[in-house]
């Protein structure tokens, strides 16, 4: 007797045919609601029933960890408010959808996409069990990148058979040895029922836990995070794997090269978003928990919980509802736990929601689905039920009740690929080649040649600034206890940051030059002792020191100074416990930003700021810094334009050993950005 199991309603089943937001109702009536945060262990994480954001708050009554937590919801709102706001019908859809494409595979890394050569494909084994035969393989996606790989097919077959791409979670698996055996045996119960029931299958390793072990997690605990210079994610090399997996599959006499759909759970349900999106051969794709939108992981915490794997370069500021439409109108079931903790229940259904838009645009609601089973996140039956049925209804026009259970067939051990790993793998160092870099001595000898790069680097690297700024309310908030000719300015620079600049205007003539000193954090604290001298009431937890205030005047010199701290610095510093310093920064990573990018904003900000300071007005500007501040000081002087650099020996050469700029290694290295702002020409409106 046939069991029966949860069903799968297509769209216009749960929701009517109005297209209204019923995500709510149906959590409430159908399923457990998941309240209150995600996690909460970096102080970022919001409660659902939050206060609205006081935005009229200065920075100096609010800690750090809240400024934080107010920013990361204020961004991540407006971008869920921008994601389809210009898609308002089918034809809106398809005049973008061709250049959304495009800008997903740059935000993977894909942008040119590289060559797709000779797969070198090498079947090292195989063996039979229960009517299913499995051959163990490897491929190159490109020279040195090995994907190994077990292709499930029927023991007998009589034609060309439906094809799935199955792509593997975080679950690998290892020998009495400690040698890994890849995460594909650990999902092998998969690729065999497909074989059991009409398909072939091709299960891959991913970079990380495959047989040759990659990096996934070179931002979360590597601490890599040149990988955004470099405009690099794993996820990139998972999406570049598939495609390549889908050129071997259509390279099979097996294989119906027509009738071809994904599915994979955790790390395998985004990537099977990824291949998806970007390629067309995809018929059918059923993602397991892989997905949820951008509040959920920036707003409520769930960044914390995953591997760089799971997001792109966010260059373009996506919701990631964006990635899911772009399956449509291809069948799609979005799958998922009504307990899974780092793809929560809220944000998967009312990402559904909006994808479910676009489905109807082209009057196909009931080629989307939405899946939702009890549990935690976990490879439950429920969930493979589903992806079952709804391949055999797309792919092979049969809806009848699932009778054959998915179980492995095989020891763990006759599903290894290699005996030896190759010399030559590039597996393990992929992030080292994947994305083109460019090389120093760029020709910007010309002005043109200087203005290409910075329009460059506000598109692909300042692309998360402010498109309209916030007016700056310049304020003087010198306390009494100031010293001579000490005064405080605070500005807006982004909401809701109000920072301060501390300036001592001690020429007396309105031509003298003004030195500005950008602080990152190791300087502050070296300054702070003597900076409290002079400006008691900004520094109220310091203990003064007036011994270091020459450290900071020189009796001698005839000029100005000011000392500008852009946010996360000094009294607007977050979390100082190492994982919640990570996950701050993945957070911007999440919204198509770095904390570096946006303290060289601030800076930007703070010298316009100045402009508004009577006693500054006629004077020239240099910037300064040491350490990472440095770096802050000369790129706000090439985007400046305006403003005069000071050169530093801690100016690092190379992008790789400064703090993290998106995609700074395709425009620029640093070294040419010191030779442009060093340069005899520069500032150009001095």
């Amino acid at each position: 007797m046939k069991t029966r199991y949860p069903v799968v309603l297509p769209s216009s089943q749960r929701y009517g045919e109005t297209g209204r937001r019923h995500s709510t109702g149906l959590i409430m009536a159908c399923l457990a609601v998941i309240a209150g945060v995600v996690t909460n262990s970096t102080g970022f994480a919001q409660s659902k029933h939050a206060e609205q954001d006081k935005t009229a708050t200065h920075a100096s009554a609010v800690g750090g960890d809240e400024l934080a937590a107010r920013y990361f919801r204020q961004q991540t709102e407006q971008i869920a408010r921008q994601s389809f706001r210009d898609i308002q019908s089918l034809e809106d859809w398809t005049n973008k959808r061709g250049e959304f494409r495009e800008q997903l595979l740059d935000m993977l890394g894909l942008n040119p996409f590289p060559e797709r050569g000779d797969l070198r494909p090498v079947v090292t084994g195989r063996h039979e069990a229960d009517g299913v035969t499995v051959e163990n393989l490897h491929f190159q996606s490109m020279p040195g990148l090995y994907v190994t790989a077990n292709f499930y097919r029927p023991k007998h077959q009589d034609g060309p058979l439906p094809a799935i791409l199955y792509v593997c979670g975080h679950g690998g698996e290892r020998d009495r040895n400690g040698t890994s055996l890849g995460n594909k045996t650990h999902y092998q119960h998969h690729g065999a029922w497909f074989a059991r029931n009409g398909y072939v299958c091709l299960t891959i390793d991913t970079i990380q836990l495959g047989e040759i072990e990659g990096i996934h997690h070179g931002t979360y605990r590597e601490k890599m995070w040149w990988w955004n210079n470099r405009g690099y994610t794993p996820a990139g090399v998972e999406a570049f794997n598939c495609v390549r997996s889908l050129d071997y599959l259509q390279s099979r006499p097996e294989v119906d090269g027509e009738r071809i759909g994904v599915t994979g759970r955790s790390g395998g349900g985004v990537y099977s978003w990824w291949v998806a999106a970007i390629d067309e051969r995809i018929k059918v794709a059923v993602p397991v928990a892989g997905i949820t939108n951008l509040k959920n992981q920036v707003i409520d915490g769930c960044v914390e919980g995953h591997c760089d794997c799971m997001f792109m370069v966010n260059r373009f500021r996506w919701d990631f509802a964006k990635i899911a439409a772009l399956v449509a109108p291809r069948p799609l079931l979005i799958t998922n736990s009504d307990s899974d903790s780092i793809f929560p229940l809220d944000g998967v259904v009312d990402l559904h929601q909006d994808v479910r838009r676009i489905y109807e645009f082209y009057g196909k609601p009931s080629q989307l689905g939405l899946h939702i089973s009890q549990g935690p996140h976990k490879d439950t039956q429920e969930l493979r039920i589903g992806a079952f049925r709804w391949m055999n209804r797309f792919l092979r026009d049969d809806e009848s009740l699932i009778d054959d259970v998915a179980t492995p067939r095989f020891e763990r051990e006759q599903l290894k690929v290699f005996d030896q790993l190759p010399n030559d793998e590039i597996v393990t160092d992929i992030h080292d080649h994947f994305v083109p870099k460019v090389q120093p001595g760029l020709a910007i000898d010309s002005n043109d040649a200087v203005d290409q790069v910075i329009k460059k680097l506000h598109e692909m690297t300042f692309n998360g600034w402010p498109k309209k700024h916030a007016k700056l309310d310049v304020r003087d908030v010198t306390g009494d206890d100031a010293g001579p000719d000490c005064k405080v300015i605070e500005y807006t620079s982004q909401k809701p940051y109000r920072l301060k600049a501390l300036l001592i205007c001690r020429a007396k003539d309105r031509k003298a030059p003004t030195e500005v000193t950008i602080l990152d954090q190791t300087s502050y604290r070296s300054f702070a002792p003597a900076l409290a001298t002079l400006f008691p009431s900004q520094f109220p937890e310091m203990k003064p020191d007036p011994t270091k205030v020459d450290d900071v005047i020189d009796p001698s010199c005839s000029c100005n100074r000011v000392f500008l701290m852009p946010r996360d610095v000094g009294p607007t510093r977050s979390n100082e416990e190492e994982r919640a310093r990570t996950h701050l920064r993945r957070r911007y990573m999440l919204l198509g930003q770095t904390l570096a990018g946006q303290q060289i904003y601030d800076v930007c900000r703070g010298l316009k700021a100045l402009e508004k300071v009577d006693a500054l007005r006629s004077s020239s500007v240099t910037v300064s810094g040491e350490g990472d501040a440095a770096v802050f000081a000369a790129y706000a002087a090439l985007m400046s334009q305006s403003i005069a650099y000071h050169g530093s020996l801690d100016l690092p050469n190379f992008n790789r050993d400064a703090p993290d700029l998106l995609n700074v290694s395709r425009v620029i290295e640093l070294s040419d950005v010191q030779r442009i702002v060093e340069s005899e020409g520069w500032p150009r409106s001095q």
